[in-house]
C-alpha cells in the first residue's frame, strides 16, 4: 500500500513543475506515440525518469527536477525542448491546450499499463473520454499541518487560476461554449475537482489510507483534486490550470502558485489560532488573520463560472461580501504579492477566446499548428 508521511514535508518553497501534452503527427492531430517515446527509445538526460503517459497514447507526462522560483522557468523550457526534440528525432510533434480540438476518444489509443487498464475497467465511460491535458505545480512546505491548511485556504484562489488558464473550448471535435471544458470533462473521473477542508494533517492522512484500503483507489495518485497535500513528496499541489502551449503563461502559474503558497504558510505561523474557522460549527471566516472555512459549494460556483466564461468571470467573494471580478484579483493579487505574470495572461488574449478566433479566421489546421511547442 502506497502512503506518504508527515515527515515528507521538510522543505519550503521548493518547486516542481509537471505538464501533460499531446504527441501529434506532420499535420497536428494527436496520435499513438507515447511507447515509442516512454519505452522504445531513450529519452534525453534531463527527461530520465521524469518522462511517462497518460491513460491514451497521445498524452505525454514530463516533470522537472525539484528545482526554485528563480531556476523554474530554465528548467521548464529545458525539459520542454528536451522532449520537442524527442519527438521529432522519431517523427512527432509536441503540443499543448488543456483539451486538442483534433482529440476524439473513440478514435484514440488507450495506454497498455496495467494502472490504466484497472482504471478504465473499474470508472469506464468517463475515464474513456477523459482526453485532458493539464499544469501541475507542486510548492513544498515543511509542516504537515501547515500543507494542510495551505490546501484549504488556496481553494478560492483556484477558480481564478482556471478562469486565467482557460485553454480548452473544443472536446471531441465540437466546440462545448465553455472557456475551460477540461476542468469539467475531468470532473466526471471520482475523486476529482474542489475538495473539502481537513481540519490536520493526521485528518488527511486518515482520509488517504482509508481511500486505498477500501480499493477506492490503487494509490493516493488517484486523488485527483484541484489541490492536494502531496504526501509523497511533501508539496502543496495545483493541479487546476489547462495546459499552455507558451512556456511564459506556464511560468505565470507557477509564480503565482508558489507566492500563493508562500504567502498562506506564513500567514499560517503568524496567526495565533489558523484551525479556529475549521472547528466551527459555520462556514466562513471566525477571525480574519486564521483563514476561511468556505462551503465546497460556494466554491464549486466560482469553479462553474471560470469554466464558462474564463476572462469575463466573477466570484463570490472571498470574504463572501458581494462579488468580484477576474480583473479586480488579477490587480489586487499582483500588487498584493509582487507578482506580474498572471496581469500579463490577463491582459493579453484567453487561449479559449485565441482557439476559436484561429479556427473562425484560418480555419481548423492553423488552429491545430498554432498549439505545437
Amino acid at each position: 500500500m502506497e502512503l506518504g508521511s508527515a515527515e515528507n514535508f521538510s522543505e519550503r518553497g521548493t518547486l516542481g513543475v509537471e505538464e501533460e501534452f499531446y504527441v501529434v503527427d506532420e499535420r497536428g492531430r494527436p496520435t499513438a506515440g507515447t511507447d515509442e517515446l516512454v519505452y522504445e527509445h531513450d529519452p534525453p538526460e534531463i527527461l530520465e525518469d521524469r518522462l511517462d503517459h497518460e491513460l491514451f497514447k497521445c498524452v505525454i507526462e514530463t516533470q522537472t527536477p525539484k528545482t526554485t522560483l528563480s531556476s523554474a522557468g530554465e528548467q521548464v523550457r529545458a525539459v520542454r525542448e528536451a522532449l520537442v526534440d524527442h519527438a521529432r528525432e522519431h517523427g512527432f510533434g509536441v503540443a499543448a491546450a488543456g483539451l486538442h480540438p483534433a482529440a476524439k476518444w473513440r478514435e484514440l489509443e488507450h495506454a497498455d499499463k496495467e494502472r490504466y487498464r484497472e482504471q478504465l475497467d473499474r470508472i469506464q465511460y468517463p475515464q474513456h473520454r477523459n482526453t485532458t491535458a493539464g499544469l501541475h505545480v507542486h510548492v513544498g512546505v515543511d509542516d504537515a499541518d501547515a500543507a494542510v491548511w495551505v490546501a484549504n485556504e488556496i481553494r478560492w484562489y483556484l477558480p481564478v487560476m482556471l478562469a486565467l488558464s482557460a485553454n480548452s473550448p473544443y472536446w471531441n471535435g465540437f466546440d462545448t461554449g465553455l472557456q475551460s471544458a477540461r476542468a469539467k470533462i475531468f470532473e466526471a473521473l471520482p475523486n476529482t475537482g474542489m475538495p473539502t477542508a481537513f481540519d490536520s494533517y493526521e485528518e488527511f492522512a486518515r482520509f488517504e489510507e482509508r481511500m486505498v484500503e477500501g480499493d477506492a483507489i490503487n494509490d493516493r495518485g488517484e486523488l485527483w483534486y484541484d489541490v492536494r497535500p502531496h504526501s509523497g513528496h511533501g508539496t502543496v499541489e495545483v493541479r487546476v490550470p489547462d495546459g499552455q502551449a507558451d512556456p511564459e503563461r506556464v511560468m505565470a502559474f507557477v509564480e503565482y502558485t508558489h507566492a500563493l503558497v508562500t504567502d498562506l504558510v506564513e500567514r499560517y505561523e503568524d496567526s495565533a489560532d489558523p484551525w479556529a474557522a475549521y472547528r466551527s460549527a459555520g462556514h466562513g471566516p471566525r477571525d480574519r488573520g486564521a483563514g476561511y472555512n468556505h462551503r465546497r459549494e460556494l466554491l464549486d460556483e466560482n469553479k462553474w463560472r471560470a469554466m464558462r466564461y474564463g476572462h469575463d468571470a466573477t466570484f463570490v467573494a472571498r470574504d463572501l461580501d458581494g462579488e468580484v471580478s477576474l480583473a479586480e484579483v488579477v490587480d489586487r493579487e499582483s500588487d498584493r504579492l509582487g507578482v506580474s505574470g498572471i496581469r500579463d495572461v490577463y491582459d493579453g488574449e484567453s487561449g479559449a477566446t485565441r482557439q476559436r478566433r484561429l479556427r473562425e479566421e484560418e480555419g481548423a489546421e492553423a488552429l491545430y499548428a498554432s498549439l505545437l511547442l
